[in-house]
């Protein structure tokens, strides 16, 4: 009778033999395991040589997880968000409408989340509403977890590369951010820095009484 094969403390996938526990039919030795997820199962010896048997079912769970993800997602406003992301970066956007301010400028997609569902777990991680949409914090970076947030209408506009950028007290900002920071309005403070004034004087000295029929400045 051959000597029965000892796999104690061997890997396969997820488990790890941890004794014998018996035979089985056709003298198939049973071997108890112990799972990365924590589980304990026992397992035939042939299953765990052959690849039959890789973990205690747990990975088998996380796929179907993840299949459901990935295809309970089609459709919804966030892949069409992924998709339209990938499409206007895409080489065949070049020289077209779409890609005439991202592929044509280099802006690109990270290998990140060129997978939907890297792209969905960091979204939902990082603050995604139905009211918000993508936004790159410096718009000729590319498309990748540190360079985007989720933001409105109103903070994508004020961050588009064609904004004038002003510093003041340390800060960066749009002249329109700047101006509703301030309670100045845009036209005076674009008005002032156009005719040479300083941010600090354009911003902090008094506007004048505005006179019938005559600009503010």
């Amino acid at each position: 009778m051959s000597r029965a094969i000892d796999i104690t403390g061997q890997r396969f996938g997820k488990l790890i033999a941890i004794e014998r526990v018996g035979t089985a039919q056709k003298g198939e030795t049973l071997w108890r395991c112990k799972c990365d997820c924590g589980n304990e199962v026992v397992v035939r010896r042939t299953n765990l040589r052959t690849g039959h048997t890789r973990s205690c079912g747990c990975f088998h769970d996380e796929c179907s997880k993840t299949n459901s993800l990935k295809h309970g997602m089609t459709g919804t406003r966030l892949n069409r968000i992924w998709k339209n992301m990938k499409d206007r970066c895409s080489k065949s956007a070049k020289g077209t409408w779409r890609g005439r301010n991202y592929a044509d400028r280099g802006i690109s997609v990270c290998e990140e989340w060129k997978d939907f569902q890297a792209f969905a777990k960091w979204a939902m991680e990082n603050g995604y509403q139905d009211n918000l949409t993508i936004d790159r914090i410096d718009p000729n970076g590319n498309y990748e977890p540190n360079n985007c947030r989720w933001a409105t209408t109103k903070e994508q506009a004020n961050n588009k590369r064609t904004s004038r950028l002003v510093e003041y007290q340390g800060e960066r900002y749009t002249v329109s951010k700047l101006a509703e920071t301030i309670g100045i309005s845009k036209r005076t403070l674009i008005t002032r820095l156009n005719n040479g004034w300083s941010v600090e004087d354009a911003v902090e000295k008094p506007v004048r009484a505005r006179m019938k029929g005559a600009d503010d400045e």
